[in-house]
């Protein structure tokens, strides 16, 4: 039996329908990706499936009970929430669910910050696995993600992947992280306008989805031209004159009519509307663009990089890759002379034309319409040494009539991507440097980027989590390697696979070690037999236990008060508190025994 139900779904945003007659259903450990063009309606659909917004039309059927969890594109928490506040907020029993919480921070690696520290002090990365973790926390039967890959770094998503891969509960996520796709789901639905009743659902992974959709267009394509020949005869027909038009044939002239809507309806179904990314032709450039001889970089005591040796010349195509603050960015800055190096230098060629995609889009102006983000005054752009007219170089972006006039603060994740694309294409550039410039694009338009940055004459330098459009890209690959003794270095790999393969190997080399010392009678290291989260919770124990006893010890101090005593009910519930605390320290202490011996070798 379906864990949720969805049937002849309709919705309509400002006089547009985003979709209609759509029905699936989530069965118990489905992990299914939801994909589809921007704008399409994924987040909507969502929203839907969480009573967060109504249908316009069809239903939403839920199994009585359900414990559903939803993660937005963007979480939002509270001004004054800290860590552990943030992910007990939709806690029926917070306290019931502290031990739940704990080991969620543990296992998404937010212990380095503590339980205590504020929501609103972190990256972006870093509030994305506060989220997911809020949503865990609840122990969801089916959970909804919205891009859970926005913003976190490259050993992050492997984690995320092997998790939900291994999850137990059904997942709905919407991603346009291909390999993420191809590696944990098992079915695929499609939101898309040109698809027959605006979803194709298809059970497999991802690759067999491709294959799906591929067949649906090109059958799609085919009836097309099928309905075209058609309907070229029934016209010739009609036209010659009135002998052909007798009452007999009047259903034939009806079906022309008939013929001529399906053929429009194909017609705008098959049409392929692509963004128009071409960074176009760059004058003559040195061989030596950018050089870097010795640069090293410390923050707060500790390197972050070098002495670096790298040379970026036309046709580089380099990838930066490492976990969130390992000094990605503060590299691209040193490179670009935004930011000083501690030791070395760097050397530039003449006049270098550089091109900056920010990972926050700060560029864009936010309070100013579309069109003004393109073109402050006037109506006309400079375009490769010609004028044109703006609104006609926004239709190259998907950009069309009205929402030129939008504010950009008004537009979605991947429409503001897109804009600043459009942008950076006024600019003359020897170098493109695009830091995290996949976020929120759809699959149509990753796929024109890649090529546009495969033909571009210059040079690119690219951080990206999407490890499929950083391997199509990229020829070379710096990776930022953190080891286990806190040593840092910087790894360079030809592909991503290859820094994957060569990662795993790494993360193999610690349980070697403690493996051979524990065979080796060192007692200080059997500590290894306990897991991460078990060290966590060893280490923690005894603060709760004490936690724990001084809130008993209060009850039983309010439990003699002569309010209490006079009071029946207070009572019962005081003494009912009193039986639930001792339950969690019997329970505590059982399980202080249990890591206690574990973690000193000794048996049960």
């Amino acid at each position: 039996m379906a864990l949720i139900s969805c049937y002849q779904l309709k919705k309509a945003f400002a006089g547009k329908t985003l979709f209609q007659d759509v029905s699936f259903g989530i069965d118990e450990k489905q992990k299914i990706g939801l994909v589809g063009p921007n704008g399409a309606g994924k987040s909507t659909l969502i929203k839907i499936l969480m009573g967060k917004m109504e249908p316009d039309s069809g239903k939403v059927t839920p199994q009585r009970g359900l414990r559903m969890g939803y993660m937005e594109q963007t979480p939002e928490f509270a001004e004054d929430d800290t860590i552990m506040t943030a992910l007990l907020s939709k806690c029926d029993d917070p306290w019931d669910s502290m031990s739940k919480a704990y080991e969620w921070i543990a296992k998404l690696d937010l212990t380095q910050f503590g339980e205590d520290f504020p929501v609103a002090k972190l990256s972006g990365g870093w509030k994305k696995r506060v989220a997911l973790a809020r949503e865990l926390v609840l122990e969801p039967e089916v959970l909804l993600l919205d891009e859970p890959t926005n913003h976190l770094d490259v050993k992050s998503i492997l984690w995320l992947e092997e998790f939900l891969k291994n999850a137990s509960f059904s997942i709905l996520m919407i991603t346009h992280d291909r390999l993420f796709l191809q590696r944990v789901v098992n079915k695929v639905l499609d939101l898309d306008p040109k698809n027959p009743n605006s979803l194709l659902s298809v059970n497999g992974d991802y690759l067999q989805y491709i294959e799906s959709k591929e067949q649906i267009l090109a059958g799609q394509l085919q009836r097309e031209n099928v309905l075209k020949n058609t309907l070229r005869r029934e016209t010739e027909w009609l036209r010659r004159g009135a002998q052909a038009r007798q009452t007999k044939q009047k259903a034939r002239i009806q079906n022309a009519g008939t013929l001529k809507d399906d053929v429009q309806n194909l017609s705008a179904k098959n049409a392929i509307r692509e963004v128009g990314i071409d960074f176009g032709e760059t004058e003559r450039s040195p061989q030596k663009l950018i050089k870097a001889i010795g640069v090293s970089k410390t923050f707060s005591g500790e390197k972050l990089f070098g002495p670096l040796d790298l040379l970026v010349s036309p046709k580089t195509r380099l990838a930066l890759l490492g976990e969130n603050g390992c000094g990605k960015s503060t590299l691209i800055r040193i490179l670009l002379g935004l930011e000083k190096s501690d030791t070395g230098r760097v050397e530039r060629a003449d006049q270098l034309k550089v091109s900056y995609f920010e990972q926050s889009r700060e560029t864009l102006k936010t309070d100013l319409s579309v069109l003004r983000n393109i073109c402050p005054d006037g109506d006309y752009v400079s375009y490769r040494g010609e004028f044109i007219y703006a609104k006609s170089y926004l239709e190259k972006f998907l950009f069309f009539g009205q929402q030129c006039e939008l504010p950009v603060g008004r537009l979605s994740g991947g429409e503001q991507a897109r804009l600043r694309i459009a942008q950076l294409m006024l600019q003359e550039a020897q170098v493109l440097v695009l830091d995290e410039p996949t976020n929120d694009l759809d699959v149509a338009t990753l796929t024109v980027l890649e090529a546009a940055l495969k033909d571009f004459p210059g040079a690119v330098i690219l951080v990206s989590h999407d490890r499929y459009f950083m391997d199509s890209v990229a020829k070379q690959i710096m990776a930022f390697h953190v080891a286990t003794d806190g040593r840092r270095s910087l790894e360079t790999f030809t592909g991503y696979l290859q820094w994957e393969e060569w990662y795993e190997a790494q993360m193999q080399i610690p349980a070697v070690t403690a493996s051979a010392e524990t065979s080796s009678g060192n007692k200080d290291k059997i500590k290894g037999k306990l897991t991460f989260n078990e060290k966590f919770e060893y280490e923690n124990i005894e603060a709760e236990i004490a936690k724990t006893e001084s809130t008993l010890e209060s009850k039983k101090i309010e439990a003699e008060s002569p309010a209490i005593l006079s009071d029946a009910q207070g009572l019962v519930k005081i003494h009912t508190e009193m039986t639930d605390l001792q339950n969690q320290l019997d329970h505590m202490y059982s399980r202080w025994s249990e890591l206690e011996n574990k973690a000193h070798g000794r048996s049960q």
